[in-house]
């Protein structure tokens, strides 16, 4: 057999090699395919990234971010926290109020039905504000203000206006019913403070002191003075409270609010020392005896509701406080005997509804360009907030007690229509932002069917839902 002839510059075994070359790059091809099918798939642009124990927890947060970014989300907020407080309020009001209501000789559910009967036309009252276009809201202020300075005004005229525990600030409506005027000077301050700022702003008179100021402040002090004649200072404490709300949100220099800030303490201060009366109460913070005369004895006693709760309560109905050991239970004490109830797992459900609700309200007015809407919503949500802060404080005993009702969960009707009507125009605030508005739009109904091919995402972007699933 003749010999192999082999090609001028190769030898035998470059052929091998080249052989085993193109094998070794043929598997590792073979093996980058399987690789990459098992790798995760890319993440979206705006995801979270990266690896590790905390992955999980910034995916968590990046998906809750994205969900509160969405345009409906305060619309929710605001509508679903009011309406479980309500409920809930509902609920507690007649647990509480039950064994004051036998004691008096009423049947059982007597203030229960009284709260009922106040909710049901509050939500009617909640609905008509949610509905109303702003331009009726800034129209309806100076007569909500004139009506509310003429109600208060007959609070004082002998024999119209009523005092029920050492307080003249009621007017009698016949029969069962009582009115209170001041809690309508909340709502009257918010509407008319904030249609004044926003007109005075869109003059670009706010940046002197005497606009911003004048006629807001002496106003409030005109309503300060007659809630006062009645001795009403919770009230009182809750509408300067609102004052300083509107003067921070007109964008108030830091030495002028800190003077207004100055004088309205130095009242408060010589209010306070100049009432035996406060002063006991200011006494019985943190106490944990009755003390000498029972002084303390309410403070002391919606600690001891709390502290016998424990982590979920005694259940529905089975306080032991409201039998007589509380006083106040339905009304100012009612986060007493929620905790006792309910446990700590109420209470902080309740905490953690007024936070969602002023959560939304601080979004609905820093995400406006109406100047009237970021004034009114950020009054609305101080006057909700700073009002469930002062009672929570005093049930707590880290406040005086101030005889301020928790918003939309005590009893009283006359605190409660208000308050709704506060919320439907945060609600209507809500409504009015470009892509709220928009989002809703597509759910209305067209030639009988509802617009669901379109699913809002964020206030950035929408995305179109095809019937494959597919985007």
């Amino acid at each position: 057999m003749p010999a192999r002839q082999v090609l001028p510059g190769r030898r035998p075994s470059a052929t091998k090699a080249a052989k085993a070359a193109k094998a070794v790059r043929a598997v590792t091809s073979v093996k980058a395919v399987r690789a990459q099918g098992r790798k995760r798939p890319a993440a979206r642009p705006g995801g979270p990234a990266g690896r590790g124990p905390l992955a999980g927890f910034r995916r968590t947060q990046w998906q809750v971010r994205k969900a509160w970014d969405r345009p409906l989300t305060a619309y929710y907020l605001i509508f679903g926290s009011s309406l479980l407080i309500t409920v809930l309020g509902l609920v507690m009001v007649y647990s509480a109020s039950m064994i004051k209501a036998l004691q008096l000789g009423l049947g059982d559910a007597y203030f229960f039905k009284k709260q009922f009967l106040a909710a049901l036309i509050g939500a009617g009252l909640l609905m008509i504000a949610s509905r109303m276009p702003v331009k009726l809201h800034r129209a309806l202020s100076y007569p909500v203000l004139a009506g509310t300075l003429f109600l208060m005004v007959l609070v004082q005229v002998p024999g119209i206006g009523v005092s029920i525990n050492g307080n003249q600030n009621w007017i009698s409506l016949g029969g069962p019913f009582m009115l209170q005027p001041s809690e309508f000077g909340k709502l009257a301050l918010i509407l008319w403070g904030a249609d004044l700022l926003a007109r005075k702003g869109e003059k670009g008179l706010l940046s002197q002191w005497k606009h911003l100021l004048v006629p807001l402040v002496p106003v409030a002090f005109l309503l300060l003075g007659l809630i006062m004649l009645g001795g009403d200072m919770g009230t009182a404490v809750i509408l300067g409270a609102i004052l300083f709300g509107l003067l921070w949100l007109a964008g108030a220099p830091t030495r002028m609010f800190a003077g207004v800030l100055t004088f309205a303490g130095v009242i408060v201060v010589l209010l306070i020392k100049t009432s035996p009366h406060r002063m006991d109460r200011l006494a019985c913070i943190g106490a944990t005896e009755p003390g000498k005369n029972d002084l303390c004895w309410q403070a002391v006693h919606g600690i001891y509701a709390l502290a016998s709760g424990g982590w979920f309560g005694s259940g529905l109905g089975a306080s032991v406080e409201k039998w007589g050991q509380l006083p106040e239970a339905h009304t100012d004490f009612i986060f007493a005997i929620t905790g006792e109830e309910l446990g700590l797992a109420g209470t902080l459900s309740v905490l953690a509804l007024f936070a969602a609700l002023g959560y939304a309200g601080i979004r609905v007015a820093g995400r406006t360009e109406d100047s009237f809407v970021r004034y009114a919503a950020g009054g609305v949500t101080t006057w909700i907030t700073a009002q469930a802060v002062i009672n929570i404080g005093a049930v707590l005993g880290l406040l005086p007690i101030a005889g301020v009702p928790l918003p939309l969960f005590s009893y009283g009707g006359s605190a409660l229509l208000p308050t709704m009507f506060a919320v439907g125009l945060l609600i209507a605030f809500a409504r009015e932002e470009p892509a709220a508005r928009a989002a809703l739009a597509m759910r209305q109904p067209k030639n009988g069917r509802l617009l669901t091919g379109l699913r809002w995402k964020s206030m950035r972007r929408r995305v179109t839902r095809r019937p494959s699933g597919e985007r």
